[in-house]
């Protein structure tokens, strides 16, 4: 297993990886939308904020040889199913006509405060 690491994403706040290879396989830790200039989250509605979180994933699947378009899985995690269909629009857009499988969740509360983190399993292109 090998980690990932890149400048173009928020560094991880804990003691985890931005994501891990493992063969062929690239397992991303949630992203949520930090601007990685700033450490701080993207103002805006959810469609913004999926945009930076989808950016900030994009940018960790690149400096593990991947891209979106390799995502086989993702999980979205939702502060509010009511961002559901927003979120589902920008998510959309950025994916094109590649469907990854996908989960989504509501949960209590995000890190930071942020309105949706995003995890995805991709393979290397």
């Amino acid at each position: 297993m090998k980690r990932v690491h890149t400048e173009n994403a928020p560094k991880a706040v804990g003691p985890y990886s931005q994501a891990t290879l493992a063969g062929e396989l690239v397992f991303c830790s949630g992203q949520i939308p930090l601007d990685p200039a700033t450490g701080q989250l993207v103002e805006g509605d959810i469609a913004v904020q999926t945009g930076r979180v989808l950016d900030n994933l994009a940018a960790v699947l690149a400096a593990a040889g991947s891209d979106l378009a390799h995502v086989v899985k993702t999980t979205v995690f939702l502060a509010d199913l009511g961002d559901f269909t927003a979120m589902n629009e920008a998510y959309a857009v950025r994916f094109g006509e590649h469907r990854p499988a996908r989960s989504t969740f509501q949960v209590a509360a995000l890190p930071r405060g942020a309105r949706i983190e995003i995890e995805c399993i991709a393979v290397k292109k």
